[in-house]
């Protein structure tokens, strides 16, 4: 016998189940979390460059090695997850969460093995940012070249 609810009673059980965010506290997050990964870059970076005595471009090149690393690491041990929940964009967007992306399907897949898990799966998240990353970057490369030959700048 099938079970047949109102609409209002339907709109009540969605109103439950809904999660309910606060924009600001959202955006204050992702500010400070993002603020403290580049932070922590800086850090890095001034120390390759003081402590080291590296040039800026190389100093910069290992900063961001470093970055990663350490946010394979943190995926690793399923730290990085709990800090993108917290801090959303700012944990997601720097070069740290693209890094997670990249590491979090292979840790979950590789079960399945070297190729039909790690290999088909490792891009399922990173693969259309890389995707539509190198497209637009060719499509703008194309508009550039033409501009410049028309002298639009």
């Amino acid at each position: 016998m099938e079970q047949k609810i109102s609409n209002e009673e339907y709109n009540q059980y969605v109103e439950q189940v809904t999660p309910t965010y606060s924009l600001w506290k959202n955006c204050f997050n992702a500010f400070w979390v993002g603020g403290l990964i580049c932070l922590i870059g800086e850090v890095i970076f001034s120390f390759f460059s003081g402590q080291l005595g590296m040039n800026e471009q190389d100093a910069a090149s290992f900063e961001s090695m470093v970055l990663v690393l350490l946010s394979v690491i943190l995926t690793g041990f399923n730290a990085y997850g709990h800090i993108a929940r917290l801090g959303g964009a700012g944990a997601l967007v720097p070069i740290t969460g693209f890094a997670n992306s990249v590491a979090a399907p292979a840790i979950e897949y590789q079960k399945e093995g070297q190729v039909f898990g790690i290999g088909v799966k490792i891009f399922t998240i990173a693969g259309p940012v890389i995707l539509y990353g190198i497209f637009t970057s060719w499509i703008l490369g194309i508009i550039y070249y033409f501009g410049g030959s028309f002298g639009w700048w």
